[in-house]
């Protein structure tokens, strides 16, 4: 579903991401791990043109991304970020409705699809009515996915999705929602720094330094065979 080949990204004189080439199958969950400022970030934009590269290219479903306009192919990929990234002004059932609206869907078809997604994501139908400030962090992302996935997109990419949330409320609703039969059906692309959370929720891993992909593989290969000191040393082996 995702290809991505000798992707770099240079910012004035530093390299932020250097020559990364990977995959991620249909309805994989690939997990992008790694310290703050290793790139993960900036690979992940780069998957839906938030930034575009120096060099290399990435196809999404055999289409390379630079043959379509950035806001026409952002539409067809789902995007969450910490806290949901919600507008403030919008209410729930606003922002579950942007794209939808955006993608020209009957506003009986987009009413019924809000719906549906927050019987899924465990949300009351009186939350559609309020604003993100009424709403507490777990729900905030709730709806944040919810938006992601409104379109149903056949790739979701999630930067550091639970970041905002305190460990409790974190460990709770990333189960919640990674236990959601249509997540399992998208393929998703996730920035986290939490190994835990990556050995939970990833089929692969990859784990980046410098801007360089150190190790991808299964969690089970990283843990048991790591290519080196640094893969030890960050998972604690």
């Amino acid at each position: 579903m995702i290809e991505v080949r000798n992707l770099t990204k240079r910012f004035a004189s530093q390299l932020a991401v250097v020559d990364v080439s990977l995959h991620v199958g249909r309805g994989e969950t690939l997990v992008l791990l790694g310290t703050s400022g290793c790139g993960k970030t900036t690979t992940l934009k780069m998957i839906n043109r938030l930034i575009e590269p120096t060099s290399g290219f990435v196809r999404v479903d055999g289409v390379d991304v630079r043959q379509q306009p950035g806001a026409d192919l952002r539409r067809r990929i789902g995007y969450v970020i910490q806290d949901g990234g919600l507008f403030p002004h919008y209410t729930v059932a606003d922002a579950i409705a942007t794209v939808p609206k955006l993608l020209g869907w009957a506003p009986a078809d987009t009413q019924q699809r809000t719906l549906e997604l927050i019987a899924k994501l465990q949300l009351p139908e009186t939350a559609l009515k309020r604003f993100p400030a009424e709403l507490s962090g777990g729900q905030r992302q709730r709806v944040g996915l919810a938006r992601a996935l409104a379109a149903r997109p056949p790739v979701v990419l999630m930067d550091e999705p639970f970041g905002a949330l305190d460990p409790f409320t974190r460990r709770h609703v990333r189960r919640e929602l990674f236990g959601l039969s249509e997540l399992k059906e998208t393929t998703v692309v996730l920035v986290t720094h939490d190994v835990g959370e990556a050995l939970e929720l990833a089929d692969r891993i990859a784990l980046m330094h410098q801007g360089r992909i150190v190790q991808i593989g299964p969690p089970d290969d990283l843990l048991n065979r790591p290519a080196n000191g640094f893969v030890r040393d960050f998972l604690d082996l």
